[in-house]
């Protein structure tokens, strides 16, 4: 490439007489000309492709340029003194189309920073450029162009301790809280580690100084200690830093202690995040916190979408998508939580709030119902406690509802009186449904059996877990009907390994990326976890230690990394799906037609299928013959 300014007069030429540039006042002609980069083009070269028309804006100055769809084949040729990409080419082609020369010739180039100046600057230029993000959009984040949003946030994957500044800030927990807040500010730092005989033993951030200190009137000679977070939440320094961002957004925190095995390291922080530019789920969790009513949290959430669409056009694994918006839904589960005890008082006896389904294997997109359901303790009492437990619920599941959460059809959640229970019950529950896999038991098991605690004793779920774990290990029989319920979900693959589109109906010509793509996946991996007592609920988390424990005998080393590979690919085509739809203000679901995919992309999606086709072949024919 050339990136010397073009020169030639023609090019000046082109500029004064073009149908936009030429309405310019004089002032932004002083170095205009200079602002551009020019390239000269060769037929068939391609010029930005697939997915990265956002990355500069384009003007043919000689020959010609074809904007083309690769998938579906639809083409434009653009001429002379004609635009394209950044804000010139609509929004919902700018991820899916790319150009390349058409003929010999030459493109000019300018920078997406620079129009967005000349727009800002001259107002009637907006009108040209229907893409171009607002200035409101930009105040959010979801008018940013998607390569920036790719290039902050694939650096999600990188370790924890490439964040890190500089060594520990650390004193002794028996400091006075006055010399702290001085070594605080001589240090420019807004939190101290406390560490004794070598071991992390506290956190001080200048939150809790002046939350604890200065907001009680604290004597400040006392030992920091007093005011300190005891055994804070750490990182290794080998995490990814989506970890980091994670653990932030579900835990409302600002500052996580890095570790090196015991070795403590650094500290990183929400603003060493934002210096990475990947802390909009940090920020997005924080602003849950903070609000005082059902319907601040239902306008919060609206940003839910332009996070999943920025992390679509990061490239993020859908392993990390999937934690990193469930950790949304977490903190929103949790605030309206809080906001019924608010409300109603304290709960009468132990409970713990338990999600079920997606949001318990941390597999969300943005397209969720709710399952959940309340574990209580033994001593509740119907007649005494019930009217409370039916009014937190009832709040809560409203509350979900309302925050885009669609109640779940099938009723499974802590509102309905079946979902919300003492723990003995659950446990005859579970009981009746291994020792009884009756076709409803079956159908429960597989919202059920996926759980995860989300807010409250959690003691009363892990108890229940392990004794369910104990009795699926290695029930055959029960195990045989778990398989026969497996093979109800078949990837869409005909006879002859062609993909069988849906036929008829509203969505006649597409595939159901979900019912046949990822659930029978899921509940492979379900079975095996089952089967091997792993306690592990996320899909991919299961198959790797259920491979790893033997699971029985159900699934070796090399099928669960097909599975896994497989899972990730079908995941990343249902994210970038939904997150397609999103922005072209459609309602997201899991539909997928075919031209939506390159022929690349095509094999790879009947590859995934063949694995889970064979997987479900062979413990079809196991249990067929009769092996339990």
């Amino acid at each position: 490439m050339n990136s010397a300014p073009p020169s030639a007069d023609d090019f000046q030429t082109l500029l004064v007489g073009h149908r936009i540039w030429g309405t310019l006042d004089a002032a932004a002609w002083a170095n205009f000309a200079e602002q551009w980069e020019r390239q000269d083009t060769s037929e068939g070269m391609l010029l930005l492709p697939q997915g990265r028309l956002f990355g500069r804006l384009g003007m043919v100055v000689t020959g010609a340029v074809d904007l083309l769809d690769p998938d579906l084949g639809h083409a434009v040729r653009l001429q002379r003194g004609e635009l394209f990409g950044f804000g010139a080419t609509p929004a919902r082609h700018l991820t899916t189309w790319q150009a390349t020369a058409a003929t010999d010739g030459a493109v000019a180039w300018l920078a997406p920073a620079q129009l967005q100046r000349l727009c800002q600057a001259h107002d009637a230029l907006e009108y040209h450029f229907p893409s171009l993000p607002s200035a409101a959009d930009m105040a959010h984040g979801e008018g940013e162009a998607p390569g920036e949003a790719g290039l902050r946030l694939n650096r999600l994957a990188t370790p924890v301790r490439t964040l890190l500044r500089r060594p520990p800030v650390s004193l002794s927990p028996d400091t006075p809280i006055r010399k702290v807040a001085s070594h605080m500010r001589e240090q420019r730092v807004s939190s101290v580690l406390l560490v004794e005989d070598g071991a992390l033993m506290g956190l001080v951030t200048d939150r809790d100084l002046r939350n604890r200190v200065l907001a009680e009137q604290l004597d400040p000679a006392l030992p920091v200690r007093s005011i300190a977070t005891l055994a804070p939440h750490t990182l290794q320094a080998h995490s990814p830093t989506f970890e980091a961002m994670l653990l932030m957004a579900r835990a409302n925190i600002h500052h996580v202690p890095v570790m090196d095995g015991a070795q403590l390291v650094g500290m990183v922080t929400a603003t060493d995040l934002a210096e990475q530019q990947s802390t909009s789920a940090v920020v997005l969790a924080g602003e849950i916190h903070k609000q005082t009513t059902a319907a601040g949290l239902a306008q919060t959430t609206t940003r839910l979408k332009a996070l999943q669409r920025h992390l679509a056009d990061a490239d993020a694994s859908a392993y990390s998508t999937g934690h990193i918006v469930t950790a949304i839904t977490d903190a929103v589960t949790v605030r309206l939580i809080q906001l019924a005890e608010e409300r109603l008082g304290p709960a009468p006896v132990d409970y713990v709030w338990v999600a079920a389904g997606s949001q318990a294997r941390s597999e969300q997109t943005a397209l969720s119902d709710q399952d959940n359901c309340l574990v209580l303790a033994d001593d509740y009492d119907e007649a005494v406690h019930g009217s409370w437990f039916r009014e937190f619920s009832r709040y809560v599941c409203d509350g979900l509802a309302a925050c885009g959460y669609i109640h779940c059809p099938g009723e499974m959640m802590a509102m309905t009186d079946k979902w919300r229970q003492p723990r003995a019950r659950w446990a005859e529950y579970f009981r009746q449904w291994v020792d009884t896999p009756e076709p409803m038991a079956l159908m429960l098991t597989c919202v059920f059996f996926d759980l995860r605690a989300i807010h409250g004793r959690a003691e009363l779920l892990d108890t229940l877990r392990h004794d369910m774990l104990e009795r699926t290990r290695g029930n055959s029989l029960f195990l045989a009907h778990m398989v026969g319920n497996a093979l109800k979900h078949r990837p869409p693959l005909g006879l002859f390994g062609t993909i069988s589109r849906i036929r008829g109906g509203e969505h006649s010509g597409t595939i159901d990326l979900k019912h046949t793509g990822i659930v029978p996946i899921v509940d492979l991996a379900r079975l095996f976890a089952l089967a091997g007592a792993v306690a592990a609920v996320n899909t991919q988390d299961r198959l790797e230690l259920a491979a790893a424990a033997g699971a029985a005998g159900e699934v070796s080393p090399q099928s669960a990394r097909d599975l896994r590979e497989a899972l990730e690919f079908i995941s990343k085509l249902r994210i970038r799906h939904q997150a397609r739809q999103m922005a072209e203000g459609l309602a997201p679901d899991n539909f997928l037609a075919l031209e939506e995919l390159s022929s690349f992309e095509r094999s790879h999606l009947k590859e995934a299928f063949s694995v889970v086709q064979v997987v479900q072949d062979v413990l079809g024919q196991r249990y067929q013959a009769g092996r339990f």
